[in-house]
């Protein structure tokens, strides 16, 4: 085991869930995840902002519970923090009322905002890499007709995946041999369609089974 590891995943309620709507939060939360334990300071350099408002949403962070302070780094002057698990887990409930599916709207804008520009300085990189690194970048992506049953085994299967993700070293740990961060992006999601509207109340003609 490579450094100290953090639980895999946090899956916030609403309350939580609302606080990490925020851009710079969560540019705050992937830093802490992807480079390990940092104090306001040196986030607020590497972003660009002042060290106040870098505070002010560590603390909102911390608050909520999606990151801590690393007591062992602290030395009374500057406060380090770290992020209290690996990834988000987030799944809005069907009893959701309408404040909820707001939130849990604004957080997906939010989080595909800063997955794009993770995405984006990855592919600006990609060119110093060597040949056996630069194949390992992929984009795969496809639509199909599913069912709820059929599109909630798909999120199961991903949610395997990141789990076995989790069984390896995480950035932010000690950083073993030979290795490079892999980052991976994963989404799901209903595609607008306008030609043909979802017969809600009709039941499919039958099981199929996702093989």
């Amino acid at each position: 085991m490579y450094g100290r590891r953090v639980p895999s995943s946090t899956t916030p309620d609403p309350t939580q869930l609302k606080a990490l709507t925020h851009p710079l939060r969560l540019r705050l939360l992937a830093l802490l995840r992807s480079d390990g334990p940092a104090t306001a300071t040196s986030l607020a350099t590497r972003l660009g902002i002042n060290t106040g408002a870098t505070s002010y949403h560590l603390r909102q962070l911390a608050e909520h519970g999606f990151i801590a302070e690393d007591e062992q780094r602290g030395n009374g002057r500057d406060r380090w923090w770290r992020a209290a698990a690996a990834w988000t887990s987030v799944q809005e409930s069907p009893e959701a009322d309408e404040a909820e599916r707001d939130t849990h709207d604004a957080f997906w804008q939010a989080a595909l905002t800063q997955q794009v520009r993770v995405l984006q300085d990855a592919i600006a990189a990609r060119s110093a890499l060597s040949p056996q690194w630069r194949q390992l970048t992929t984009s795969s992506d496809v639509a199909v007709w599913a069912t709820p049953e059929q599109a909630q085994e798909v999120s199961r299967r991903v949610h395997e995946l990141f789990e076995h993700l989790a069984t390896l070293p995480l950035v932010g740990d000690e950083r073993p041999p030979g290795t490079r961060p892999l980052g991976v992006q994963v989404h799901s999601y209903v595609v607008p369609d306008h030609d043909h509207p979802a017969p809600e109340d009709v039941e499919p003609d039958g099981e199929q089974d996702l093989r």
